[in-house]
């Protein structure tokens, strides 16, 4: 059995619900995650980063009052204290991010995932 596709998905933003649109234009009914509820665990974002290529802060979204708020601009920090601080406030990850056969894409713009489905 394949794993389902699955969308870390923010209602709230206007990507992240087009992108689950597009999804479901192609007929896949993912599973959607809404990560500010159910933050994905450091070892989810770890698999994340790794199926992306980025590394941490390629994934912040560094405009976040948080992000300045909680030093993360900080070029000392390390890759888990980065990681750690995405799963303690979810709201610094970028989104949507959709996994699909091994894979992972930001849709950003939505168009974005059709190349790993």
């Amino acid at each position: 059995m394949t794993e389902p596709v699955r969308i870390f998905h923010n209602p709230r933003c206007s990507k992240s619900r087009q992108t689950l649109e597009l999804l479901k234009d192609q007929g896949i009914e993912p599973e959607i995650i809404r990560y500010l509820e159910t933050p994905p665990t450091e070892q989810a974002l770890q698999d994340i980063l790794e199926a992306l290529d980025f590394e941490p802060r390629q994934l912040m979204r560094t405009g976040e009052q948080e992000y300045k708020e909680l030093g993360l601009d900080n070029a000392d920090l390390s890759r888990k204290q980065l990681i750690t601080a995405m799963v303690a406030t979810p709201k610094l990850i970028e989104r949507p991010i959709v996994l699909a056969k091994g894979k992972a894409a930001i849709g950003r713009p939505p168009e974005n995932v059709l190349t790993i489905l």
